[in-house]
């Protein structure tokens, strides 16, 4: 068999460039919560998805320097709410560095998950409860690994807030 050699190593793709290819993928958006010592935690998150039917298992990226890091990564249950169109202004909230630590939720409308007593948000379109399977390393961000616990849909005729391109979307 002839094969052809490999081309040449090509540069490594600038990462605004990567951010932009890679931001034309479309995703949902999600509040990842959790309790630490009876304090509440949350951060947004589009680097979600499920992972795996059996064991039932999801999954969620986190940046290592954000605050949340380290609490979700040491917490041993936690909840993501999947946010409707609505979710906007919450998903913007928790997406913003540096906000004030205390009443990280006053003014938004949760209820303590059933099994694990972390924040969901009571306007979500979809909400699980999850308890940490495993955590890998991914570069600057780690994958944390949830086994789901429970399921809910807190707003069952709700539509999806997506997010493409930088800016938010909803469904046509």
């Amino acid at each position: 068999m002839n094969r052809q050699p490999l081309p040449s190593p090509q540069p490594s793709p600038d990462p605004r460039e990567f951010r932009g290819v890679v931001g034309r993928f479309t995703t949902g958006v999600t509040i990842v919560t959790t309790m630490a010592d009876g304090v509440d935690h949350a951060m947004t998150v589009n680097a979600f998805t499920s992972l795996s039917l059996d064991p039932l298992l999801v999954l969620f990226c986190a940046e290592k320097v954000a605050r949340f890091h380290d609490v979700v990564v040491s917490a041993d249950e936690w909840a993501v709410s999947v946010l409707g169109e609505g979710g906007r202004d919450a998903s913007q909230w928790f997406a913003t560095r540096g906000r004030p630590m205390e009443g990280r939720l006053s003014g938004w409308r949760t209820v303590p998950g059933a099994r694990t007593g972390a924040p969901i948000f009571s306007d979500a379109i979809a909400a699980l409860e999850c308890r940490t399977h495993a955590v890998h390393d991914g570069g600057d961000h780690s994958i944390v690994v949830g086994e789901v616990l429970s399921v809910s849909r807190p707003d069952p005729a709700g539509k999806p807030l997506l997010y493409y391109e930088g800016g938010y979307r909803g469904l046509a």
